[in-house]
């Protein structure tokens, strides 16, 4: 007769991170961040609070791996590169902005930004493990299409970025307009006449 196997507390603890994660995403979708609680996240996922506390400092801390774990399933990052930046961008920021409006996304993004106004510690974890990855992606698209002569060599590529990506923060934060494939199409455009090569 065979024994036994024993339960791997490894296997254990990774389901038990996931559904942390996944509690913390549903309930800051169902109830807003300010009403979410440790405990609360703790009783949906089915674990202690006790467990939740070994993992993660805060409920932002927590919040925030559950907003990037959306982004762990994606391949590598990198913008497309099919030697029209304009046509790339396009696809890029269609794809953002339809994420800012789908309220799966939508909800923790929001729950993090409150977060981070007030966690110089948990910004500069965004900064390290996020945004700057992904800034880093896109500069590199940037820079292929500086080589191509497609954008002024000279350009800044922060500040590329920001002209690129800030308007849509805006009117996303404010709720001041709709976030349509139009409007994404308008800020390329926008932001390729400004950099364009001289």
């Amino acid at each position: 007769m065979s024994q036994p196997r024993k339960p791997n507390p490894a296997r254990r603890s990774e389901r038990s991170r996931q559904a942390v994660l996944d509690a913390a995403r549903d309930l800051v979708s169902e109830l807003g961040y300010a009403k979410v609680s440790i405990e609360a996240i703790a009783a949906r996922a089915g674990v202690g609070k006790q467990t939740i506390y070994r993992w993660w400092p805060s409920k932002g801390a927590v919040i925030f791996d559950s907003f990037l774990a959306l982004s762990e399933s994606e391949e590598g990052m990198s913008l497309p590169d099919t030697g029209d930046l304009e046509a790339d961008l396009k696809i890029v920021m269609r794809a953002t902005v339809a994420e800012f409006a789908d309220p799966a996304f939508e909800a923790p993004i929001r729950a993090l930004n409150t977060e981070i106004i007030g966690d110089p510690a948990l910004a500069a974890q965004y900064r390290e493990k996020l945004a700057g990855p992904v800034d880093e992606a896109k500069k590199e698209r940037l820079r292929s299409a500086q080589r191509a002569g497609q954008l002024a060599a000279d350009a800044d590529l922060d500040l590329v970025l920001e002209v690129l990506y800030a308007p849509l923060y805006q009117r996303w934060l404010h709720r001041s307009g709709p976030l349509t494939p139009q409007y994404a199409d308008a800020l390329v455009e926008i932001t390729l006449r400004a950099f364009a090569p001289s």
